[in-house]
Parts: C-alpha cells; structure tokens; sequence
C-alpha cells in the first residue's frame, strides 16, 4: 500500500511539470513582420513589407517537434514605400484585400534540422491554401521584455509562386517576377 501511495503521489506532482512544458506565445506586433522580395521587370529586386502579424505559437518546450504555429498577416498592411504601388497591391491586381484582407499559416509539423527548424504547414494567401516549408533559426531567448513577459525570437524564410497562389495572373513573370522570397521576423511573448 505504501508503494501504491507513493507512486500516486509522484504521479500527481509530475502532471502539473508536464502540463508546464506547454506555452502559448503571441507575436509582438511592434517587433514582428513579414518582408517579400520580388524582381520587377526582370531588372530590380522589390522589397516590401506587412506588419500586424498575429496569432498562436503552442511550444512543447520538453519537445519542440510537438510545437504548432497559426499566425495570420493582415494584407492591407503591405508597404513598399511607394504609395501608388501600394494602392495598386492592395487592389484586384495583385492581393484583392478588400476580399481577401488576411493571409494565414497553421503548421502540420515541426522538425529539427542542422541549423534550426522545417516548420512545415498550410499557407492561405488570396483565398488560395498551399503547403509551403518554412526554414526557421531560433528559438533566440528567451528574454524578459517590455511588458514583464518572457520574449523569444524566431526567423523564418521560404520561396513561393505568387501564380500558384492566383496573385497578378495576368502579369508576366517578365514583368512582375513568379518567385516571391519571404523572410518572417517574430518576437513572440510567453502569456
């Protein structure tokens, strides 16, 4: 019998360790963002950002593989500096906001590779959903920030047809570049 207590009561202080293995971290929308690259009439490289990122990091930080990310991007954000061309990007052109104001990520799995992370997952841009690869370094962290909450660091890049997403279709790849580079910068608070 006292072997049997004694393993209830190690039981019953090991679930709340496990449970605390868990967190859940939201982006820093004053420090997070999404930067794209694109070449413009096959001559020069267009770089342009969206900010207000939000959404969900759940880390398993006993196990990072079993981490999922959900994060959104408000499209009406995009600036490249150059108001005409924003208005025009925020148009039916290119990303139609007005029908499709947000793009997502929700992962499907977290790996561990040489040099960080694959996060693999489902990227929802135009009102077209494709699997896409993201190449994380990080965790960086973690920190204690502004707001008393632990802060950590992730970036991210991954390669991607803005075609295949129905974005500026009728543009030429000479004109408006097919390959898009995406570099996402997160600074995500513990809640």
């Amino acid at each position: 019998m006292i072997k049997h207590f004694s393993s209830l009561v190690t039981l019953a202080l090991a679930a709340p360790l496990a449970l605390a293995q868990v967190s859940t971290w939201v982006p820093d929308k004053a420090h997070s963002e999404v930067d794209f690259t694109i070449l413009h009439m096959s001559l020069s490289n267009v770089r342009g950002h969206f900010g207000n990122i939000g959404g969900t990091i759940v880390w398993n930080e006993g196990d990072i593989t079993k981490s999922t990310v959900n994060v959104t991007i408000d499209m009406t954000t995009v600036d490249t500096g150059v108001a005409p061309r924003d208005a025009d990007l925020k148009s039916a052109n290119f990303f139609d906001v007005a029908q499709f104001p947000t793009a997502s990520f929700v992962s499907t799995s977290v790996a561990k590779i040489k040099n960080g992370l694959a996060v693999s997952g489902n990227l929802t841009l135009h009102g077209v959903t494709k699997p896409v690869v993201l190449q994380v370094e990080g965790p960086r962290g973690p920190v204690p920030g502004m707001d008393k909450k632990p802060h950590s660091g992730f970036s991210a890049t991954t390669t991607l047809s803005r075609t295949a997403f129905g974005i500026a279709a009728t543009y030429p790849a000479a004109v408006v570049g097919d390959e898009v580079k995406l570099t996402i910068d997160l600074d995500v608070a513990k809640q």
